[in-house]
């Protein structure tokens, strides 16, 4: 069963988590059921960029990004080549390294 290793953010998680995951499964469905709250305005729907994380390693056994993934990737805060909107990629058979990036950007933040 695939590692997902988060690291430190000082908010959402500031000691970092190790997780394991079925393949198959997102890596924001995995986080938030580990009660690593990834933030995700658009419920999961590919519409926002709430829900971006950077891939440290293990970024090749990921599916490609589809182009509605792509197209909000490159609006997201702090964009980099293994940037990917944890709502779309999904776990394969490889561990994970995650960072979940220091802002986002959402115009609608309910909770704060």
């Amino acid at each position: 069963m695939p590692k997902l290793i988060f690291l430190p953010h000082e908010v959402i998680c500031p000691d970092g988590a190790e997780i394991n995951s079925e393949p198959g499964v997102s890596i924001l469905n995995a986080a938030l059921a580990n009660n690593i709250p990834i933030e995700h305005a658009c419920e999961k729907s590919c519409a926002c960029t709430t829900c971006h994380v950077i891939i440290r390693e293990g970024f090749s056994s990921l599916e490609e990004a589809e182009e509605n993934e792509e197209d909000y990737l490159d609006k997201a805060w702090g964009l980099e080549p293994e940037s990917r909107l944890s709502c779309q990629a999904l776990v394969a058979e490889e561990d994970l390294l995650v960072e979940i990036p220091k802002y986002t950007i959402n115009m609608v933040s309910e909770g704060h």
